[in-house]
C-alpha cells in the first residue's frame, strides 16, 4: 500500500478511533515508523519514537490508576501482574488491529516487505504513538478516554 492510500482517508482512522484530532500531523507522526522517516531523508519527517515514548507513559498511568481503583484488595504485586497484561506487546499488537492501524502505517519499504504491518512491535508502538499524539493534541482526559474504550474496556 503506498503512504499516499496510507493517509488518504485518515477521517476514517479517527472515526474508528474516536477521537478527531485538531491537528492531524500529530495522527500522521503517530502512523510513521523510523524506517520510512529514513527512506524519506529529502523532506523533514518526524517518526513515532517520541510520541510512543509519551504515549507509554500515558498508558502505564492510566491502566494503573484504572487497576488501584477497581482492584482494592489486590496486592502491589497482583496489580503489576495485571497490568503486564494490558500493557504487553502481543495484547497491545491485538488493540491496534482492532483500531485498524496496520493499514495506514507509514513504512519504509523493506519494512513493508518484510511484513512490517503486522509486526507486534511495529503495531504495539504505533498504538502508543496514538495515545501520545491523542494527549498532545486533546490533553490527559482525551487520552484516558481513548485508553479506556480502546485497550482497557474492550
Amino acid at each position: 500500500m503506498s503512504t499516499e492510500n496510507c493517509l488518504a482517508n485518515l477521517a476514517t482512522l479517527q472515526k474508528s478511533l474516536g477521537y478527531r484530532f485538531s491537528d492531524e500531523s500529530f495522527l500522521e507522526q503517530a502512523l510513521t515508523h523510523p524506517s520510512f522517516a529514513y527512506e524519506s531523508r529529502e523532506r523533514d519527517i518526524s517518526d513515532n519514537g517520541r510520541l510512543e515514548f509519551l504515549g507509554d507513559s500515558i498508558l502505564g498511568l492510566v491502566v494503573s490508576e484504572h487497576l488501584y481503583k477497581k482492584s482494592r484488595t489486590f496486592s502491589e504485586g497482583q496489580l503489576t501482574r495485571h497490568r503486564s497484561l494490558l500493557v504487553n506487546r502481543t495484547y497491545l499488537s491485538k488493540k491496534a488491529h482492532e483500531a485498524g492501524l496496520p493499514r495506514y502505517l507509514r513504512l519504509g519499504k523493506g519494512e513493508d516487505k518484510m511484513g512490517g504491518r503486522q509486526n507486534a512491535t511495529n503495531l504495539a508502538g504505533a498504538l502508543e504513538a496514538v495515545i501520545g499524539a491523542i494527549y498532545i493534541d486533546g490533553g490527559f482526559d482525551k487520552a484516558e478516554k481513548f485508553i479506556m474504550r480502546h485497550v482497557v474496556k474492550k
